[in-house]
Parts: C-alpha cells; structure tokens; sequence
C-alpha cells in the first residue's frame, strides 16, 4: 500500500491545460478535477466582439480571464495540480508564470480551428516543455488521425496526438496519463544525456 513518503513530505506535481479560444480547457478541467474547479470566467461582452474571434464557437458566453485550477489526488502524498491558461492572446502574459515548475502540458486543439495551436505548440517547444496535443471532438466536425493533426502542426517527432472529448472524465483522464507518461520519457533522456556529458 502507497503512504505519504517518511519525511512527511507530499509530491504535488503541475500541469498546464493550454490552446485556443474556446477550445474547451475549462471543461477538461472541470471534467477531471476531484475538487469543484476553481474557475476566473467572466462574460463575453461587447467590447471583444473586434477582438475575439467567435468562428466555430458562436455560443460561448464566458471566457477565462486568469486561470482555471483543479487537483486531482493520485495517492495519498501525490497530488496533481491542473492549470487551464486563458486561450485569448492579450492575456498570454499569464502564461509564463503559470509554467513555472510545470511537469507538463496539454494543448488542446479544435480541427475546426487548427491555427489556435500554433501558439501553444511554440510556447512549449521553446521553453523544452513536454506536452501533448489533445484532439478534442467537437460534434459535426471531421475526424483526422493523430499523425495528420501531428503534420499540420510540424509538431516535433515523438510529440504525441490523441483524440478526446474534454467533457468525459475518463477521456480526460486518459490524456492527462498519456502526457505524464510522455514527460516521464522525456525527461528521463534529458538525464541520460547529462550523464553522458
């Protein structure tokens, strides 16, 4: 049986939930989180007709403004902390603070709207931190494989791509396991190649 390790100590590890507009961060984060999420959403308004683009999501009414939060308790002593990001650029500002110390990252992406990763993606590439790529079904929408997602996106070789629907927990769950998994594999090369220096 698992125990908080002998020190006391307690392991929490962070992931950033990130992508475009409306792509359905909050609701991943909702879907998974143990603890009711705590979310920064404010209602859409007039002023950001110009500047958000609704194109695809019509009937979004809210927005994350900060940041949406939720845990998920692995074991006891191992505790994982979701971050969502908003997905609206004036507000990636927040983004380089809530990457602190991050394990990991999903990025969420709509094929209705592709190009919303191109942010996202960059983000992570240049700051070396592993994430995957989180298909989110949308109904209507066409279904693409992972490795055609993976070429519209240039993504880097070994990135993964899976298909979910951010409104079922077990789904969720499913791509938050894919990306540790991935994390675990990138980060244990970065090792081996230090050791090797």
């Amino acid at each position: 049986m698992d125990s908080v390790p002998s020190d006391g100590s307690v392991l929490a590890l962070k992931i950033l939930v990130a992508g475009g507009f409306g792509v359905g961060k909050t609701t991943l984060v909702g879907s998974v989180s143990e603890i009711r999420p705590l979310r920064t959403e404010e209602r859409l308004t007039a002023a950001g007709r110009g500047i958000d683009d609704l194109g695809g999501v019509e009937r979004k009414t809210t927005t994350t403004v900060a940041m949406d939060f939720g845990r998920i308790t692995i074991r006891e002593g191992l505790s994982v902390y979701l971050f969502g990001t908003p997905g609206q650029d004036r507000f990636w500002f927040l983004w380089d603070e809530l990457a602190q110390g991050a394990l990991g990252a999903v990025v969420l992406a709509d094929t209705r709207r592709l190009t919303d990763c191109f942010p996202a993606v960059d983000f992570f590439e240049h700051r070396g931190i592993p994430f995957v790529v989180a298909v989110n079904r949308f109904a209507g929408t066409r279904d693409f494989r992972p490795e055609e997602v993976a070429r519209a996106l240039d993504l880097d070789g070994g990135t993964p791509v899976v298909v979910c629907d951010a409104r079922h927990r077990a789904s969720g769950k499913d791509v938050l396991v894919n990306l540790v998994e991935h994390a675990g594999r990138v980060h244990a090369a970065r090792l081996l190649a230090d050791t090797r220096r």
